[in-house]
């Protein structure tokens, strides 16, 4: 277990209680990789564990801290998914951390988490408090390889859901099994023409102009690999 700091730790970040200001957030949309990473989530509520579960998709290495915290959080420490320390936050617990999320229902600790992180240049975001973050996490349909994330600048979660509940109608199994294949097929290509980009950039469009995933929704995934093979080798010069 990582050392306690001083009680008095938190109070000697220089953090001043005031009025937030809402601003309009011009944010930068990347995609993170947090595979092997070091995540901290401090607070053990419900947001807390859904936030733990967002990561440990990703394969994040998942540090919890929280004096108290959900059941699902619990049987995850208890499996040895996540590590679970079951006291208050400490300043020492930033170390070595790629981003953090602070899902407390304390304001002040989450103000002070969000000033330590930002002075130590790491990734933080605070739940439901878009001005004291560095990152938001977007809503997200997934689909295998394929995801689109959808984010309303922290303006309003419920309607980038909304948004989302109405994309997942739309954008289906077939299509990640589709993106699955191209990214092979995309393999293939390079290996056989090596030096010909122009002839490998026909063949991308080719692909991604075919009936591959009209064969899909049909259900006719041998069909869509021969015409793949077709896209590949047999487009003329």
């Amino acid at each position: 277990m990582k050392p306690e700091a001083p009680p008095a730790a938190l109070a000697q970040v220089g953090v001043v209680h005031r009025p937030r200001k809402v601003k309009m957030l011009e944010l930068f949309p990347v995609y993170l990789d947090v595979t092997g990473r070091s995540c901290l989530v401090v607070g053990g509520g419900e947001v807390a564990c859904r936030k733990v579960r967002n990561l440990l998709e990703c394969g994040a290495s998942i540090t919890v801290v929280a004096p108290e915290a959900e059941e699902g959080i619990r049987q995850l420490a208890r499996n040895r998914e996540v590590t679970w320390y079951d006291r208050e936050f400490v300043e020492t617990d930033l170390e070595g951390m790629f981003l953090v999320f602070s899902a407390t229902n304390q304001e002040g600790l989450n103000e002070v988490i969000a000033e330590l992180c930002k002075k130590r240049n790491i990734l933080v975001n605070v739940v439901d408090d878009p001005p004291r973050c560095t990152f938001l996490v977007p809503s997200v349909v997934r689909r295998g390889p394929l995801s689109v994330a959808i984010s309303t600048g922290g303006n309003s979660p419920l309607f980038a859901r909304k948004l989302r509940e109405q994309l997942e109608q739309i954008i289906t199994r077939e299509h990640g099994e589709f993106v699955e294949l191209l990214g092979q097929a995309r393999e293939m290509a390079k290996r056989a023409y090596p030096d010909d980009m122009a002839r490998r950039r026909k063949v991308f469009e080719a692909l991604v102009d075919s009936d591959i995933l009209e064969l899909l929704f049909k259900g006719e995934k041998d069909r869509a690999k021969e015409r793949i093979e077709q896209c590949i080798f047999s487009l003329p010069d």
